[in-house]
Parts: C-alpha cells; sequence; structure tokens
C-alpha cells in the first residue's frame, strides 16, 4: 500500500520529532513537556532554513549605507547614534552586559528553562536575525542542563524583559553563572568542563536575545500548570466539603446553567454533580427542612467558574504569545525592518494581573467552607472536635487560612496599572507585566495552603458521618489523605498534617477528574 508524502511526515514526526522549534504551534503543556525531556523539540531545516535567512537579511542591512536601529545604531535613546560596521560585535556585547541588571533571588531553575524554549521557538520564526549557531548553542545548553541563572526583580515589561533575558544569555558570552543540576556555578568553569567556546555575537543578534517578553511569558506558563491543578482540586475540595456540610446538590442541576451559560460555570456545575453521585451523605438531606445552604456551598459553580473562565483567557494570551515574535526591530527581508512595539508587556500583564484575582478568588471561598465546617452545626462539632476546651481541635488553622487569604488580597493589586517613564521617556509607558507574573505565582503558592487546611476539615468532617458513603472518588481522594494525615482526636502537631496535605497537593496526589 502506498501512503501520501504528507501521511509520511506525519508519522516520521510522531516518531523522530515531537516539536519543531519556529514552525510548529506550541501550547503551554508543549513547553513543559520540553523541559522534562528537551529532546522532544529540535529544528528542522525549514526551521534552519528561516533563521538563516533572517541572518542574510541583517547581514545586507549592515552591508548597505542605511540607518537602521539596532544594527547599526544604538539603542532606546541612542538611537540617533550611529555605529560603524567594525563595531557591531563590540556594540551587541555591551548591550548584553549592560542590561544585565537584575536584583533578588534566582528563579526557578524550571521557570529559566522555559525562558529558554520560549526564546529559541520565537527566534527561530526567522525575524530576528539571529545566527543558527546561537540558537543552536541554546539548545544545547537545554540538552546538556546548563541553564542560566536568572535574577527575579528588574523588568518592567516594557522593551520586554531587558534584564532577566541579558541574565539568560551571558552564558553565551561565558559570562554569569549557570545551573548545572541544583547547584550553581560560573559560567566559564562549566563551558571549559563541557569544551564549549563562549560565542561573538553578529548584528542585531544581542537585540534579539534581549528584547522579548519571556520572562512574563514563562511565569505565565507556570502559573497555568499549577492554577489548572487547582481548579479542578478546588471544585473537589468543595464537593467533599459539601459532603461534610450534608449540603444540597440542587444548585448544580443542569438545568440552572443552562440558562446562564458560561462555560466556566457549566463546566463546574457538571464537576460537582460528578463528585457527588449516589452520595449516601446527600440523600440524607433529603426532605429535611434547610432551604437553602450559604452561599460558599451553594454559589460554587458561578464563583470557580469565574476563575476558570479567567483560566482559558490567560490560557488563549499565553499560548498566543508563546508563538509569536516579539523582539524588536523585526527583520521582513532585506529592504524591510520595522522598529515596533511587539516587545510591549501589556497585552500578558493584563491577563496575569485578571487570573492573579481569579486564583485569590478560589482562596477567599475555601476558606469561607473552612469556616462553616467549624462552626457546629448540622450534627457536626465545634472545631471539628469532639472534646473541645481541653482540645482546640482546628480553631487556629482557620487563622492561617485567613491570613493566606488576606496576603492574597493585598497581592491582587494589578501591577499593569503602573507605569514609570524608562530610557529617558523613550519608553514612557511599560507594562510591569513580570511583576503580574510573580504576583500570580505568589497567589498560587498561598492558594495551595488554603485549599490544604479545607481538605483538613472536610476529612476530619466526614468521619462524624460515617457510616454514610460519598461518592467512588471522593472516597478514594479521602484515602489518599489519610494514608499521610490520621482523623484528629485529640491536639497534636497539626501544622505538620497541613503541610502533609499540601505536598500531596504540590505532588499532585489527589484525583481530580
Amino acid at each position: 500500500m502506498t501512503f501520501p508524502v504528507c501521511f509520511k511526515m506525519c508519522i516520521f514526526r510522531q516518531i523522530f520529532l515531537e516539536m519543531i522549534y519556529g514552525i510548529d504551534t506550541f501550547s503551554f503543556h508543549d513547553v513543559l513537556e520540553i523541559c522534562k525531556a528537551p529532546n522532544k523539540a529540535q529544528l528542522s531545516d525549514a526551521a534552519k532554513e528561516q533563521i538563516l535567512n533572517s541572518q542574510k537579511n541583517v547581514q545586507k542591512i549592515v552591508d548597505s549605507d542605511r540607518c537602521v536601529y539596532g544594527i547599526n545604531t544604538g539603542f532606546g535613546p541612542l538611537c540617533d547614534t550611529k555605529i560603524s560596521a567594525d563595531e557591531t560585535a563590540q556594540l551587541q556585547y555591551n548591550l548584553i552586559i549592560s542590561h544585565a541588571v537584575g536584583v533578588g533571588k534566582p528563579i526557578d531553575k524550571e521557570l529559566s528553562k522555559i525562558m529558554m524554549i520560549a526564546k529559541i521557538h520565537a527566534l527561530s520564526k526567522g525575524f530576528s536575525g539571529v545566527s543558527l549557531q546561537v540558537i543552536e548553542r541554546m539548545i544545547l545548553m537545554l540538552e546538556k542542563d546548563i541553564i542560566p541563572v536568572v535574577p527575579e526583580q528588574g523588568s518592567v515589561g516594557a522593551s520586554g524583559d531587558l534584564a532577566p533575558l541579558s541574565h539568560l544569555v551571558l552564558p553565551l558570552l561565558g559570562l554569569g553563572q549557570v545551573w548545572v543540576g541544583n547547584e550553581i556555578f560560573e559560567t566559564a568553569e562549566i563551558l571549559e568542563k563541557n569544551n564549549l567556546k563562549p560565542l561573538v555575537l553578529g548584528p542585531k543578534e544581542g537585540l534579539g536575545l534581549i528584547n522579548g517578553t519571556q520572562f512574563i511569558l514563562a511565569h505565565a506558563i507556570k502559573g497555568l500548570e499549577k492554577f489548572e491543578y487547582l481548579l479542578n482540586l478546588a471544585d473537589l475540595t468543595a464537593a467533599m466539603s459539601l459532603e461534610a456540610y450534608r449540603g444540597s446538590a440542587s444548585p448544580f442541576k443542569k438545568e440552572l446553567h443552562e440558562i446562564r451559560p458560561f462555560e466556566g460555570s457549566k463546566k463546574v456545575a457538571a464537576r460537582m454533580l460528578a463528585f457527588l453521585k449516589d452520595s449516601d451523605n446527600l440523600k440524607a438531606h433529603e426532605g429535611c427542612e434547610r432551604v437553602q445552604d450559604p452561599y460558599s456551598m451553594r454559589c460554587v459553580p458561578q464563583v470557580h467558574g469565574a476563575s476558570r473562565n479567567a483560566f482559558e483567557h490567560l490560557k488563549i494570551m499565553a499560548e498566543t504569545e508563546l508563538n509569536s515574535v516579539t523582539d524588536n526591530p523585526i527583520v521582513l527581508s532585506a529592504e524591510e525592518s520595522i522598529s515596533g512595539g511587539n516587545f510591549h508587556g501589556q497585552l500578558m500583564a493584563l491577563p496575569l494581573d485578571y487570573a492573579t484575582l481569579a486564583a485569590a478568588e478560589l482562596g477567599n471561598i475555601s476558606d469561607r467552607r473552612s469556616y462553616l465546617l467549624l462552626e457546629g452545626k448540622y450534627g457536626l462539632p465545634r472545631l471539628l472536635t469532639e472534646s473541645s476546651g481541653l482540645n482546640s481541635g482546628f480553631m487556629i488553622p482557620q487563622y492561617t487560612s485567613a491570613a493566606l487569604v488576606t496576603e492574597n488580597k493585598t497581592l491582587c493589586f494589578p501591577a499593569s496599572a503602573d507605569s514609570i517613564p524608562t530610557s529617558l521617556g523613550q519608553e514612557d509607558h511599560v507594562s510591569m507585566g513580570s511583576i503580574s507574573g510573580r504576583k500570580f505565582n505568589q497567589v498560587l503558592g498561598n492558594l495551595v495552603n488554603i485549599l490544604a487546611v479545607e481538605l483538613m476539615f472536610a476529612a476530619q468532617g466526614l468521619e462524624f458521618r460515617r457510616p454514610a458513603k460519598c461518592s467512588d472518588i471522593i472516597e478514594e481522594n479521602y484515602a489518599i489523605l489519610r494514608s499521610k494525615v490520621a482523623k484528629l482526636e485529640d491536639d497534636r502537631l497539626i501544622g505538620k498534617d497541613m503541610l502533609a496535605i499540601a505536598d500531596l497537593i504540590n505532588s499532585r496526589k489527589f484525583i481530580v477528574n
């Protein structure tokens, strides 16, 4: 049987190349997979041709008498200063070392890897004038697990993430520091061990490397991964709390959400019904005198659903950015180079701030459910302990939850609402998107511990509903939690229990689908 060429190429790619830099459309999940296995993405001949053509176009501009920003001029407010052809290599070197002024702790190694992958993908599209040698060196560093150390502070998200990206590419010049395994080394030492020499950058290369939004984007991608899981976990946690509270499932009926058909709330309502299927506790609620539950139980689809809508918006924006060219100037041909604003971070800053608020709201409503379980209503003992007085029970973990919820509220002020002019006014409106990305991940980190408190309370509440059974999936998750944390009989170091549950969350042990 003879197969068409396109089919053969498809099979070839599935076997040999899963993803191609500069050609394929990457999802945020793809980037995370490449982080784990860098050889899952490579350059194809077509991608190499794009890169080489773009570099040739830059060289033609250098050889001409035309004045083109960033290729034969200074940068920022120095754009009117002409640079000779003999000085272009020094210009690119000076650009990177002068812009590597980030401060603060190093970002996680994984974030640096995401930045590298996103930068390689953008440069490989062939509009940046960066050489094949530079891109191949970055790919080699990924494969050898030689990952640049990047400080967390210093970007205003305007002409891209100038300071973080400068630190990201310092190792190409033999400068800066790199991660190898979990340790940090001087770049020069590691290059020598691997028989690698520092690169000499050509025209436009330094600018192509440090203009872009890859720092902001990396925080969005890492945050999306955690947010996706926590959205699903929040639904499970709410269902467990509702079981313990013996609330009503009627607010999750399909008919209710079809007449206000937001995608997020429809999905959450369906998930809640699946989590609560065949529950003995909800059967016990039938025919009782309770007319309705408090909002934190009854409005889970509307609140969690709104956060899901924000997740979907950020996902669309991040994946558009991931597959875009965000440096400057953009080299379209040897005759046309456009100095525009594709590096501006506003397009990511706004959805990141929106997602930060959405993540914080998951914690806000979770804390309210935790509080309900402590009140001692509908058959549950006060503070979820049968011997309160002598024992404080679960009184104080809710303090921790409340503190984290308030901390998240303070992190919800949108960084994108601010702008401080830089570069002598040339960059007179900036996005502050790097701060948006960092805050988003801080809020998600706090959310893990807030949900850990609710899970601990919900599991304890279920103890007082036995022998009633929950759905299979809730019973399975209850068993996972109980494998690490026993029922509370008398006061003990429950701070350890909270940390153990948070560890289960961070290691994705709970079954949320």
